[in-house]
């Protein structure tokens, strides 16, 4: 019995150690909002069976629940549903103009349904930062975001280059010198984007949030 269980503590360790040699940390623990603060708006963010679930509230101006810490360089993984009629985003490197509780800006990853003549999901935002980076004629509809279902994105930023996939597909392939030098480093938001009076309320969910720092080449 003895050796069993030293084999399987043995085992156990291994599984550890390879988990974490691919560098990514888990940004939400699936159970609280805990190194997590929400800036602007009153849309409201809590954790229901291991995801992030933010819910519009009417009369609201967008809202983002941003990481504590602040990221430059890096890969971000995470999972994310949202409902058809809700438009959402994810902040990478943003900041707040005028202090901690002003508005919130910076390159945002597109979200939103496919519908039936796809969207613009994965595509790269300037959140009350002069609008579009991706240019207009990058910007081609799709269909990768599967409506009504988890999708999985990845975000690579290194430098002034920012790319995205979703389910494995490479949405876009982004470099903004101009952007790097005003938002190098920031916090991730999740954005619950406002709503017109009288609609809602809607929800868009994430979970699987995680991130690999990329340390810069001297």
């Amino acid at each position: 019995m003895k050796h069993i269980l030293f084999f399987a503590a043995i085992v156990g360790l291994n599984v550890s150690a390879k988990k974490s040699e691919d560098g990514f940390v888990s940004i939400f623990d699936g159970k609280s909002l805990e190194g997590w603060t929400q800036r602007n708006g009153t849309a409201t963010y809590e954790v229901k069976n291991g995801a992030v679930v933010g819910t519009t509230k009417e009369g609201s101006p967008n809202s983002f629940l941003c990481s504590n810490k602040l990221y430059g360089d890096f890969e971000l993984l995470f999972e994310v549903k949202v409902h058809d009629k809700l438009n959402s985003g994810v902040q990478i490197r943003s900041q707040t103009k005028g202090g901690p509780k002003g508005r919130v800006n910076g390159p945002q990853i597109e979200i939103e349904s496919s519908g039936s003549k796809g969207a613009e999901s994965g595509y790269i935002y300037g959140e009350a930062a002069g609008g579009w980076m991706t240019p207009a004629d990058k910007r081609k509809p799709h269909k990768h975001f599967k409506d009504g279902e988890w999708n999985k994105y990845r975000v690579l930023a290194e430098g002034a280059r920012i790319q995205t996939w979703i389910n494995g597909k490479q949405i876009s392939d982004l470099v903004d010198e101009k952007k790097l030098k005003t938002h190098p480093k920031g916090f991730i938001g999740l954005q619950v984007h406002s709503i017109r009076k009288g609609t809602g309320p809607y929800d868009v969910a994430w979970r699987n949030i995680k991130i690999r720092e990329i340390k810069k080449k001297k």
